[in-house]
């Protein structure tokens, strides 16, 4: 309550300051707030870089399943149907789909990375029918040994794709998407990705998923972020 206290008196000075000033030199005073409105928009890299995190909690949750299963020991049976779930909701169903109709194409049309476009879109294929196997997979909670090495060879499978999947996304696609739209186009997008998140999952929707898989991970135990220190002289 404090800190909320706090944020909104540092908040009301912050504003009192920017009116004061705008009506010195006779600004408008909209303009006063404009650069504070910016700051609140999400670019559609910055968008899908945030659900990239998600995706890299599922990867994780995937990987401890795995070990657990390697090791043969007990889990929550469904920590896995949740999460591959979340993956074909979230990942597969909605943010991939972002990729494939509002980035994809655009690369084509102006004839840049289109080798990287097609691994992508060949890489989304496979991982949906990996998801479909972990779906299948973890509808019994009676396994056989066979079921569950194949379980574990298909985790691996999209793990091993998912993590240079994603950060080549990061860091060649996303960052070169800016400089082949126009400032009108990549704003307007930058709506137009809220707006279909809002129509897919409600207004939180992102968040919402956040918490999901947060809830998965304490389930498993790997919701504290200090266990993965390592100890170091």
């Amino acid at each position: 309550m404090k800190q909320q206290v706090s944020n909104t008196r540092r908040d009301f000075i912050g504003n009192t300051i920017k009116f004061t000033a705008a009506s010195a030199f006779g600004l408008p005073l909209i303009s006063a707030f404009k650069d504070d409105e910016e700051d609140k928009k999400v670019s559609p890299p910055e968008d899908l870089m945030q659900e990239h995190g998600l995706l890299n909690r599922i990867l994780l949750i995937y990987d401890d399943c795995r070990h657990k299963m390697e090791m043969n020991q007990k889990f929550p049976a469904e920590a896995l149907a949740k999460s591959a779930m979340i993956i074909r909701k979230f990942v597969e169903d909605y943010h991939e789909k972002q990729e494939e109709n509002y980035l994809f194409p655009r690369f084509k049309k102006a004839s840049k990375l289109t080798d990287l476009v097609d691994t992508l879109l060949k890489q989304h294929n496979a991982g949906r029918k990996l998801t479909d196997q972990v779906i299948q997979l973890t509808k019994s909670s009676n396994r056989t040994d066979t079921e569950t090495r194949q379980l574990i060879q298909v985790l691996a499978n999209f793990n091993h794709m998912y993590r240079p999947h994603e950060a080549r996304e990061d860091t060649v696609l996303f960052p070169a998407f800016r400089k082949i739209v126009s400032q009108h186009e990549y704003d307007a997008l930058g709506e137009e990705f809220e707006n279909n998140e809002h129509k897919h999952f409600g207004k939180d929707g992102f968040e919402s998923n956040v918490a999901k898989v947060a809830e998965i991970e304490k389930s498993l135990g790997i919701y504290d972020l200090s266990q993965f220190t390592p100890k170091v002289s």
